[in-house]
């Protein structure tokens, strides 16, 4: 071989040794060498186990790692009421701690951890002065208790809590003596708390970057200046901003330092939403149709954070009964229009209903103001201006009135996309007031709904619906305002609307209403839950729930795939009691059922 070409080919038996990937590291193994119920706490806590998982095998990263573990899993213990314990990290088979620094590691094979706990803790003497009025210590930080660094830190933070509700906005810990006596196997903690001067509320300061005007700001967070301190009032401050659906960030933040007056100032920092937002939505059931939906938001629309939506949707589209509804509805909301938690609502709508039992056009107004009452209550009364046109088997009729709907709501659910526990009601009384012919009368409405969890997979949810019309008679009552029950909203299994009242040969809804509704819930993996439903519903004549009516029930199966919007729902049912010519009816949908 010539030297030339001798080398040319060493020149690219180097270039590709250079340029060839590295052998990708080989993954470790990993084990805990500790008593039962502690080793999935260790794993959870340890850096090393969740490198692992996320393939993550560079030697250096996991040694530091590795050394990070011994305060992380001390910790863990600690919280537990371990205050003895031994803990050994190895890596290859040598103490992590031994490894010097600056020494280059090539690889790791194996990370064992052997913990020996030691003798679980109880408190000695507990102390924690001086307290305010009616404090409330966390039942675990008491002698005889087990010691864990967990009920320390909750009962500092209720000491300081408790000072802060009572004005004393700088309150802090001030001093802790914490001793374990490893003998005894007792913990001892005192703590000191510094409760400072009773401070009142000083001047707002806006800061960020916003575009509602700083009038409308202030109007909105209503910072009671000169008024004594109350952490409360800053929470109720931050809902109130949150709630408006302008602002995409609220931060709350007390001044370090405090006026002779004993005044503190408050800063308010917000960003803003992106003023528009589009959205859509869609369900399906086998005879009822495909419903569709969008809607426009305008956030912040006049300067002083207003919300303008505009929504439409048309649904029983392909419907085996009835014909294609469309609905058209505008509303303008203003926050803070007769004070900080009473907000002005003015709506558009018009709508053609399509239902089996009849066709209505119709055009209302209203206008009203929704006040939040707390976290959990919210009330609304306003004005609305009704018309419409109607046929069905009265006849070809109008009707037109002026109410006032009365709206009392209740939401103590834990979360509103996917319940696990809590309660919801729902009440509407609307007296309304006929005119050009139309009868005056008084509608009601109640929707309530329980949850209950059954330990951590399974969830009970019941439903109860009650609905009547006081005043008219049938055929002189808005058919809209009247009830009927069957679909996926009252009875699922039951053709939709299919049960309704029969009387001289016209059939119309009724003037009143009950439904039931009952699910058990199962979680069987972290993101698929199944559920078992029954549903009954049953419309009368009158008002006299006890007689002139009909019952029908349905039952059925489903599947809810979680997921951050919430669950998407798949139910199966079929009817139990009264009409059985539906057959098997399937609903599809964003959300659970109720």
């Amino acid at each position: 071989m010539r030297p030339r070409l001798r080398q040319l080919l060493a020149c690219a038996t180097l270039g590709l040794a250079l340029s060839a990937p590295a052998p990708a590291a080989l993954a470790f193994e990993t084990r805990v060498d500790a008593p039962e119920d502690l080793i999935r706490r260790i794993e959870s806590a340890s850096l090393v186990f969740t490198a692992k998982a996320e393939g993550i095998t560079e030697p250096q990263d996991i040694l530091a790692m590795a050394n990070a573990d011994y305060r992380r899993i001390l910790s863990v213990l600690y919280d537990l009421g371990y205050f003895g314990p031994t803990i050994d990290i190895r890596l290859n088979g040598r103490e992590v701690a031994s490894f010097p620094p600056f020494q280059p590691l090539k690889q790791v094979t194996s990370v064992e951890y052997r913990v020996e706990p030691g003798p679980k803790f109880v408190f000695g003497t507990t102390r924690i002065a001086p307290l305010a009025p009616a404090t409330e210590l966390p039942e675990g930080f008491a002698t005889g208790e087990t010691a864990n660094t967990a009920a320390i830190r909750n009962a500092s933070q209720a000491g300081v809590d408790a000072w802060r509700a009572a004005g004393h906005a700088k309150a802090r810990v001030s001093q802790q003596d914490i001793r374990a006596n490893h003998r005894s196997a007792t913990l001892s903690a005192d703590l000191r708390l510094s409760p400072g001067q009773k401070l009142r509320f000083g001047n707002l300061t806006l800061s960020g970057d916003s575009a509602v005007s700083e009038r409308r700001l202030r109007k909105i967070i209503s910072l009671p200046t000169g008024e004594t301190f109350d952490p409360e009032e800053l929470d109720r401050i931050s809902k109130r901003l949150r709630r408006t659906g302008v602002f995409r960030s609220v931060s709350i933040t007390e001044s370090e330092t405090v006026s002779l007056q004993n005044e503190m100032d408050i800063d308010v920092a917000l960003q803003d939403n992106k003023p528009r937002r589009i959205g859509f939505g869609a369900e399906f059931e086998s005879r009822d149709g495909v419903s569709v939906s969008a809607y426009w938001l305008h956030r912040n629309l006049l300067g002083g954070g207003e919300r303008l939506r505009i929504e439409g949707e048309a649904s029983g589209i392909g419907a085996q009964t009835g014909g294609t509804d469309y609905r058209f509805d505008s509303e303008l909301i203003r926050p803070a229009t007769l004070g900080a938690d009473t907000d002005l609502a003015i709506g558009l709508t018009a709508e053609r209903i399509n239902d089996p039992l009849y066709t209505l056009e119709s055009a209302s107004a209203r206008i009203g103001f929704n006040r939040l009452v707390s976290d959990k209550l919210t009330v609304y009364a306003g004005l609305q201006l009704e018309t419409n046109d109607v046929t069905d088997d009265f006849g070809n009729r109008s009707f037109q009135f002026l109410g006032l709907p009365l709206v009392a709501t209740y939401d103590a659910r834990d979360d509103e996309l996917d319940t696990t526990s809590g309660l919801y009601s729902r009440v509407i009384l609307m007296p309304y007031l006929g005119y050009s012919g139309t009868e005056s009368g008084t509608y009601l409405l109640s929707d309530t709904r329980a949850y209950r969890s059954l330990g951590e997979r399974v969830v009970a949810a019941g439903r109860f619906q009650l609905g009547a019309v006081f005043g008219p008679d049938l055929a002189n009552t808005p058919p809209d305002l009247l009830f009927l029950s069957g679909g996926g909203g009252t009875v699922r299994g039951q053709p939709f609307q299919s049960n309704f009242i029969t009387t001289g040969g016209n059939d119309s809804g009724g003037l009143s209403f009950l439904g039931f509704s009952g699910e058990m819930r199962i979680r069987t993996t972290r993101n698929i839950s199944t559920v078992a439903f029954y549903d009954a519903g049953f419309i009368g004549e009158s008002t006299n729930f006890t007689s002139g009516g009909e019952w029908h029930s349905g039952a059925g199966v489903g599947i809810r795939y979680h997921t951050g919007i919430g669950p998407i729902r798949v139910d199966i049912a079929g009817p139990v009691s009264g009409s059985n010519s539906g057959g098997v009816q399937l609903y599809i949908g964003i959300g659970q059922a109720f």
